[in-house]
């Protein structure tokens, strides 16, 4: 495989570079010429003439591209308008096809239904790059029906844009289909002989408050937490509803979990109702994070995937970055995460407005993402290793103050959401968040037990010793609970019902929480106070039942509880 890189300045340079490439060929042993064209501009006459330019010079080759925010010659930013990527693969049993297609919510299924079909018709088809046009559409059934493509299949690529990111056009094209400004192109590949590992980095972490989806239908979220959902961009990053949304939000994506990863996706619009257009669905009732872009956590994904790249040896490296994340950098630190793969082999790629690849076997769209494709013909051994090499040099200005003022705002939040569900004097949680786990795990139906606990002749305590060997009986009780949590690494919780009154939760059944009760009672009446010198504690013990409700579950465990004390007290009651 042999890799030609460079920018289009005129027809002239142009016809220079081809006839390189061309006098290259005559002189060795290929199967396929492909040109991949990235374009800053919409300007279909000019990129038709770039196309006739190539065809005529080179007529058995390939070529396919798309409009985008930017493209990445040598690893780094190329900063010129029009750049094209030739790749001449020099294996004969390398086999490739193209195809286009018009692209719409109604052509979807037939589109992603013929690939399938071509597909399952050439078992020599290893991956399907894809270039495409996405924006005023949902591509969440496009992804799904692209799944179910053989899971062996890795498929890849990126959403054309345009150099102004509120400008809703794109455009693909290529010599199977030609110019359009509503369509998709895919790359199919394989053969014996070439292999494609691809992978991807973010480094976009959540932010903050942690946010319900109560309403989505589709692409459009209608609420988060029961309010709409552009209130959420408005109150916490003061991005107003007008025609600059889109590229205000780019940079501030939503994060959850979908098919078991992390995902980042960005709205495209908000809508007079508050609702949002997302550029593929978000199901009602999960969660999300609004999330904000860290230099070293970017970085440190970059080495990691870099490193599984570079293991690859491959021969070159393709790259699908969103256009969030030029904005982020900038253009002079944009390479910052690019050039350390123009290190290992050639890299090319474009800044997109989605990205796609296959994790698993899913085909998820990512947004503010960059995906990392490398390709090799032939052996691993039969390239030489290289080394990696990233500059992480301390970051300065603008950069450094908002990754540092990210930080913070994210340590408040942890402490402020620490303290709305803690106990101030024992930091365990407060009454209102431990019923709240009790009523979760009982609608679970899983196995859930509760031992519900008091300390004895308290109010002795107070009174003849004073309210700060009170306390401190209460903290010497709740450090004996969390230590026992701990040392046994139970998931179980635990929390301060009121006054000297503590409840734990056990997600195991009643003979766990009865040997629990018994331990508690023996461990805390070998304490030692200085001043209340040892105390006891009463217990109640209770497993949830199939017809339980909350308040059932409680009253059980609170009489158990009663039964101990006037029982005898320094015991433990089960019902």
């Amino acid at each position: 495989m042999r890799q030609f890189q460079f920018y289009y300045y005129n027809d002239f340079t142009l016809k220079t570079e081809l006839t390189k490439i061309r006098l290259w060929c005559d002189s060795s042993v290929y199967s396929h010429i492909v040109f991949q064209i990235y374009s800053e501009l919409i300007d279909k006459e000019k990129i038709e003439n770039i196309c006739s330019i190539i065809e005529n010079a080179l007529p058995q080759a390939e070529y396919f591209g798309c409009s985008t925010n930017g493209n990445i010659i040598g690893g780094e930013f190329s900063g010129c308008d029009i750049s094209i990527v030739c790749t001449v693969f020099e294996y004969p049993s390398t086999k490739m096809m193209f195809r286009q297609y018009d692209l719409s919510a109604e052509t979807s299924d037939s589109v992603t239904g013929d690939i399938l079909r071509i597909i399952d018709e050439n078992p020599w088809v290893k991956a399907v790059e894809l270039v495409t046009t996405i924006r005023g559409m949902s591509m969440t059934g496009f992804c799904d029906n692209l799944s179910k493509a053989r899971e062996d299949i890795q498929i890849f690529g990126g959403g054309a844009f345009a150099l102004d990111i509120n400008n809703e056009s794109a455009c693909v094209f290529s010599k199977c289909g030609g110019f359009s400004q509503g369509g998709v192109v895919f790359w199919l590949l394989g053969g014996e002989d070439l292999e494609i590992d691809s992978t991807y980095v973010t480094g976009w972490k959540p932010l903050g408050k942690v946010f319900h989806v109560t309403r989505s239908e589709g692409s459009r979220l209608y609420e988060l937490d029961g309010a709409p959902a552009y209130d959420v961009y408005y109150k916490y990053l003061n991005i107003k509803n007008d025609e600059r949304f889109f590229s205000h939000t780019l940079e501030f994506p939503f994060f959850y979990k979908l098919h078991g990863i992390n995902i980042l996706r960005a709205p495209t619009a908000s809508l007079e109702d508050g609702s949002l257009i997302m550029t593929s669905d978000m199901e009602s009732d999960v969660f999300a994070q609004l999330a904000y872009g860290d230099p070293g956590t970017i970085l440190d994904s970059v080495r990691e995937e870099g490193a599984r790249i570079r293991d690859f040896r491959p021969e070159s490296v393709q790259i699908f970055s969103c256009a969030a994340r030029r904005s982020f950098w900038g253009n002079t630190e944009i390479s910052k995460e690019s050039k350390p793969f123009g290190g290992i082999a050639p890299t090319s790629g474009f800044y997109t407005s989605g990205e796609f690849l296959r994790t698993g076997k899913y085909v998820n769209q990512h947004n503010v993402t960059m995906i990392l494709v490398g390709m090799r013909e032939g052996l691993a051994d039969d390239q030489p290793a290289k080394t990696l090499e990233i500059d992480d040099s301390e970051f300065t200005g603008n950069m450094a103050l908002i990754n540092r003022l990210a930080n913070y705002i994210n340590a408040a939040f942890v402490e402020l959401e620490e303290s709305a569900v803690r106990d101030g004097l024992t930091k365990l949680f407060n009454r209102a968040e431990i019923q709240r786990r009790i009523n979760e795990r009982l609608v679970s139906g899983e196995p859930l037990s509760l031992v519900m606990i008091d300390i004895d002749n308290f109010k002795s305590v107070n009174d003849t010793y004073g309210h700060n060997e009170g306390d401190n009986v209460i903290v010497g009780l709740a450090k004996m609970l969390k230590e026992g949590i701990s040392s046994h690494g139970s998931p179980a919780s635990a929390g301060r019902w009121g006054g000297e009154e503590f409840m734990v939760l056990l997600p195991e059944g009643i003979d766990s929480a009865i040997d629990a009760a018994r331990d508690m009672c023996s461990l805390f009446s070998e304490k030692n106070f200085p001043l209340a010198g040892h105390r006891t504690i009463s217990i109640g013990v209770t497993e949830a039942r199939e017809d339980d409700t909350l308040d059932k579950l409680l009253i059980r465990v609170d009489s158990a509880l009663y039964d101990a004390k006037h029982g005898g007290k320094n015991r433990f009651v089960v019902v």
